[in-house]
């Protein structure tokens, strides 16, 4: 049953059958040769589907497409240049600080790289940037997006495998942080070699003006992650939250949205939640053909067969991760490969909150790692530029994150406490 399982799911891909449905037709395959009743089909996309926490998944895209077209990523670029001061290549670090900045309030790679690189790669190019290295920097950078909370494939993890959405986010900060100052450092050596201009000089009277406009932004993250972490508003209800806020500030405070724009933005969020609902909902099918055929188990066995070393089991996961990510869109790689990797994890002894993050972190390097680059596509649709000519300035950047990731793999295993 594995064997019909795989193959039929890889032909079907290899065909261009859309994910979802190569997921539903190879789950589909077996339960017919099984001789197990169709009707299962349908009761399994409406129980995947059927869950809470899943709430949150549509309201956070929709913040965060509803952020990323306003003047609220505009206020946090020029409080983040304000901040980082006379340093050459300032521009650059400005860009990852500000994807940070937009990652805690969006929960979206797509959207961050929207949003900074529409502000910011015409301003790089003016200063005399490289055009491609900026757009690879900012498309890298939106990798941040997704693991620094909220994020929407911790989201997806957490109702796989049954795990805390808040404390997946309260562990999301620090390889954040992580991959923000290896996109720094890299972009301040590129400056210092290629004699880029330094920034607006320092000034804390332009700090504070700054950081007065930018303030609005500066909150939605502080109320969104405060009220989770505090227990005011469960995960679900900040995302909603997230949406009344930032459609509140769009309309009244900052006054650059119409009705008009509204409808458009919600077109757009309904499309892709709707895609990754489907894709949930065919990845029930699958889900219960796994179990039921306990192949999850059989896969586990099989690595554990070529070795049981902790370190050497968590590398050959984090590899096949990072292979998933160059082929699979982030949602769809969670939604997959969660409950094939889960006995595995267990039977190693690995925390899942953990390995819900390095999960979260390998699949999100994936945005900028063609065919399936998202981030790269966004960056050429702001730019105009060739996807090939991007996917050539963001090798440095995507090495740096790979050895970032691998880094954080096995930090936990060094540092016990370092999970909360």
């Amino acid at each position: 049953m594995t064997g019909i399982l795989f193959l039929t799911f890889l032909g079907l891909l290899a065909l261009g059958v859309p994910i979802a449905f190569s997921v539903a037709m190879a789950a589909t395959a077996v339960l017919i040769v099984g001789d197990v009743p169709v009707i299962l089909i349908v009761q399994r996309m409406f129980a995947a589907t059927d869950s809470f926490p899943l709430v949150a998944v549509p309201f956070f895209i929709l913040a965060g497409d509803l952020l990323a077209r306003g003047t609220i990523s505009k206020k946090l670029v020029e409080f983040a240049e304000a901040v980082m001061g006379q340093v050459r290549g300032a521009l650059s670090a400005v860009s990852v600080v500000a994807a940070m900045f937009f990652a805690a309030i969006s929960g979206s790679g797509a959207a961050t790289t929207a949003a900074v690189g529409a502000t910011l790669i015409p301003e790089l190019k003016a200063r005399k940037y490289r055009e491609d290295s900026a757009a690879a920097l900012i498309a890298s950078a939106g990798c941040i997006g997704v693991v620094i909370p909220p994020s929407v494939p911790m989201v997806l993890y957490a109702v796989i495998a049954d795990q805390s959405v808040t404390r997946l986010f309260q562990n999301g900060f620090i390889p954040g942080l992580m991959m923000g100052g290896v996109l720094i450092a890299i972009s301040l050596k590129q400056a210092y070699d290629r004699n880029y201009p330094k920034g607006v000089p320092f000034s804390f009277k332009n700090v504070v003006r700054t950081f007065v406009s930018a303030i609005w932004g500066i909150m939605m993250p502080l109320i969104i992650l405060g009220g989770i972490f505090s227990g005011q508003f469960t995960p679900s209800e900040a995302a909603a939250v997230a949406v009344i806020y930032a459609a509140l500030a769009s309309f009244f405070i900052y006054r650059d949205l119409t009705l008009k724009e509204l409808y458009k933005i919600i077109l757009g969020s309904a499309r892709t939640s709707a895609i990754i609902m489907i894709i949930i909902a065919c990845s029930g099918i699958f889900g219960w053909v796994l179990a039921n055929w306990k192949i999850p188990e059989t896969v586990a066995q099989a690595v554990l067969s070529v070795s049981d070393n902790t370190y050497a089991v968590l590398f050959l996961m984090s590899v096949i991760i990072l292979i998933a990510g160059v082929f699979m869109e982030t949602a769809s790689a969670v939604i997959l490969l969660t409950p094939v990797f889960l006995p595995l994890v267990k039977l190693i002894g690995v925390d899942l909150i953990h390995f819900g993050i390095l999960f979260t972190v390998g699949i999100a390097i994936g945005m900028v790692t063609p065919p399936v680059a998202i981030n790269l596509f966004v960056a050429s649709s702001i730019t105009g530029m060739r996807i090939e000519r991007i996917a050539k300035a963001v090798v440095p950047y995507l090495l740096g994150l790979i050895a970032m990731f691998l880094i954080y793999v096995y930090i936990p295993l060094l540092f016990p406490g370092i999970i909360f």
